[in-house]
């Protein structure tokens, strides 16, 4: 065959991203499925006001979502072991694209229903692949860095989420429409990136449906209560705030403006992302303790906003609680991964996601049944209240089993204070 005719059979190879693209990309996945997540919430008091539905029934329509992350991560989280990380990525991409449509034409809460599970199952498979692949994409493999990375993009992704969506619903036409609408052209901007990523692992032959079986071994269990106590009083705010916060919020500046209630998720996750910045590379029991406190000193001010109908109060306890929220949470993951031995490493975190989304879900559900009997300000107070003396608890546990320094023959060690 002559030389041209081989060269034109030749198949080029596929066009990829650089490395530092491809990580900047998948870090990019990571913040706007958590922007995805948010999108509804200012829209959530619309939507009980053209349809009637309970308080109860809109934190069940928030916890499906998190129920639906949390299936998909224990039984597919290792999709992209097997498969591949790009592939997974574009089919968890696609299926949101997917979910933004059902969001743009429900007409029911069963509609919600539906987007927010097909949203949450979507969102796990895209967490799961793009958290691997950052850590596949780090120049420097930096368990660390990949962490403070994801950390920040989840808490940014997140305010920003709500902060845009209100924003175009208080000042856009078609407000059910529009804020979906925004969120699909992201997604299609994202599937572009996806599809030119260079695949980081070599995928197997088939993909196997094995739940990753929850297990705390002994040795870790100190360590895992810390981040678990952490991650409840810090995830259940969360929860809270993006089911009942905006209607909060609205309440006591007095307004049915939705960009002024969705300031207070953004100032929580906001102020989180700027934490965690600020903070990430602290010693993890110091983080844990620090932030503890800074997130009781936050829910405080939260339900003393509520007692005195003040909205700036409110605001201040919802920085100085999510910047608590950002780096307790940061330093009690960062404590836990440190101690869990590497080939118990999927059964631990497994556990440690559930206890993650039951926090995130389970308190919210908890509130929506106590607003109707309650009220929505008294039911903030008390919840509020137990969420700072937790935070307590946890600053105190975190001190009491900080690394002490002690002496040995080899030079300095170091050994749990407890």
């Amino acid at each position: 065959m002559p030389a041209a005719a081989a060269s034109s059979t030749t198949i080029a190879p596929r066009r990829t991203l650089s490395p530092g693209l491809a990580y900047a990309l998948v870090a990019g996945v990571i913040g706007l499925a958590l922007f995805a997540s948010g999108t509804p919430s200012p829209l959530y008091t619309t939507y009980r006001e053209l349809w009637g539905f309970s308080p109860v029934v809109l934190t069940l329509v928030y916890a499906t979502y998190a129920f639906g992350v949390l299936a998909t991560l224990l039984l597919a989280g290792r999709a992209s072991d097997e498969l591949g990380r790009r592939p997974v990525l574009l089919v968890a991409l696609g299926t949101l694209m997917g979910a933004t449509v059902l969001f743009m034409v429900a007409d029911s809460v069963v509609w919600l229903f539906v987007a927010r599970g097909v949203q949450g199952l979507a969102t796990g498979l895209a967490l799961g692949a793009a958290s691997a692949s950052m850590l596949d994409l780090h120049p420097r493999r930096d368990p660390a860095g990949v962490g403070l990375a994801n950390g920040v993009v989840s808490a940014g992704g997140l305010g920003l989420g709500v902060l845009v969506s209100a924003t175009l619903v208080e000042l856009a036409p078609a407000p059910r429409v529009l804020p979906y609408v925004a969120l699909f052209v992201l997604f299609a901007v994202a599937v572009v990136g996806a599809a030119l990523m260079p695949e980081p692992v070599q995928p197997r032959a088939r993909l196997r449906l094995t739940p990753q079986r929850p297990s705390v071994p002994p040795v870790v269990r100190g360590p895992f209560l810390l981040a678990a106590l952490g991650v409840i009083s810090s995830w259940s705010v969360g929860g809270l705030f993006l089911s009942l916060g905006p209607q909060l919020s609205a309440t006591l500046f007095h307004t049915n403006d939705h960009f002024v209630a969705g300031i207070s998720v953004f100032a929580l996750a906001g102020s989180g992302a700027v934490a965690q910045l600020a903070f990430g590379r602290s010693v993890p029991w110091a983080g844990a303790a620090g932030g503890s406190i800074a997130l009781a000193a936050g829910m405080v001010l939260i339900v003393l906003s509520a007692s005195a109908d003040s909205g700036a109060l409110f605001i201040v306890g919802a920085v100085v609680g999510g910047a608590g929220f950002g780096v307790a949470f940061l330093g009690g993951l960062r404590g836990l991964s440190a101690a869990i031995p590497p080939e118990r490493r999927a059964q631990v975190m497994s556990a440690f996601y559930v206890v993650a989304y039951a926090s995130l879900s389970l308190p919210a559900i908890a509130a929506g049944v106590a607003v109707t009997p309650l009220g929505l300000r008294p039911t903030f107070e008390i919840f509020g209240l137990v969420v700072a003396a937790l935070a307590l608890v946890v600053a105190f546990e975190a001190w009491r089993t900080r690394p002490r320094a002690r002496r040995c023959a080899a030079g300095v060690a170091y050994e749990p204070a407890g």
